[in-house]
């Protein structure tokens, strides 16, 4: 992943900057993502995340050391979860959903803006005849991509990511309490598997079935500000 191109050939500065643009990306990613948390859970009525000082933009109250060197290395992490109480929602179904799809959207909000200003710049620059500025398309690319995998990877429905709240409240009566509690139980451990053998596949095939997925949501963002500023 990133490692692997910050040790490969090429300029040092380009190298630098890379990383110093990707940390900020996913710095910003991961604290909309929390923020959004728990501002809808206070919306839905439950302030606990509020009180504990998690409903800030401040990256300080919600980066976890580890999930951003899993980061690095693999591609994969995670922030720190914001505490949330249930039971002190107005409606549970409503603010379940809804709090746990916060994050996710939060994300795809973010892509999308970041696929309106890379096209915004590349497109402003070309009708001047000039090149882009590298770094500002890097940097917009990057966000949207980040943006899109973070939204992608939350939607797996495995405890403790956001895709499983929303897997439960549509399919939990279905599947039953049993079943539920033992993916609740052992969801670490799939998510530890996934991330295995994510990095197996991608060391093996060059292929990451997220990044894949967030390659085609951001594509189709950008073409879309593409046709509509005429290219």
């Amino acid at each position: 992943m990133l490692i692997s191109i910050l040790t490969g050939s090429g300029d040092l500065v380009y190298k630098l900057t890379y990383l110093g643009l990707y940390l900020i990306a996913i710095v910003l990613s991961l604290s909309v993502h929390e923020w959004a948390h728990a501002f809808v859970a206070h919306l839905n009525g439950d302030d606990t995340a509020k009180i504990m000082g998690r409903m800030t933009l401040n990256p300080l109250a919600h980066i976890d050391p580890a999930g951003i060197v899993l980061l690095l290395l693999i591609g994969f992490g995670w922030a720190k979860p914001v505490p949330v109480n249930s039971r002190n929602y107005k409606k549970y179904r409503l603010g379940e959903f809804t709090v746990s799809f916060a994050g996710i959207f939060m994300n795809l909000v973010l892509a999308f803006i970041s696929a309106f200003a890379f096209v915004a710049v590349t497109a402003s620059a070309i009708r001047k005849g000039q090149e882009p500025n590298q770094y500002l398309v890097l940097f917009f690319n990057m966000m949207g991509i980040i943006n899109c995998a973070l939204a992608v990877f939350n939607l797996i429905p495995v405890y403790p990511l956001d895709g499983s709240h929303i897997f439960e409240l549509i399919f939990g009566k279905l599947i039953g309490y049993k079943a539920l509690s033992w993916l609740h139980r052992n969801g670490r451990f799939l998510l530890y598997g996934i991330f295995i053998l994510s990095y197996l596949l991608y060391r093996t095939t060059g292929v990451s079935p997220v990044s894949s997925v967030a390659n085609g949501i951001f594509g189709a963002f950008v073409d879309l500000f593409a046709h509509l500023f005429g290219f």
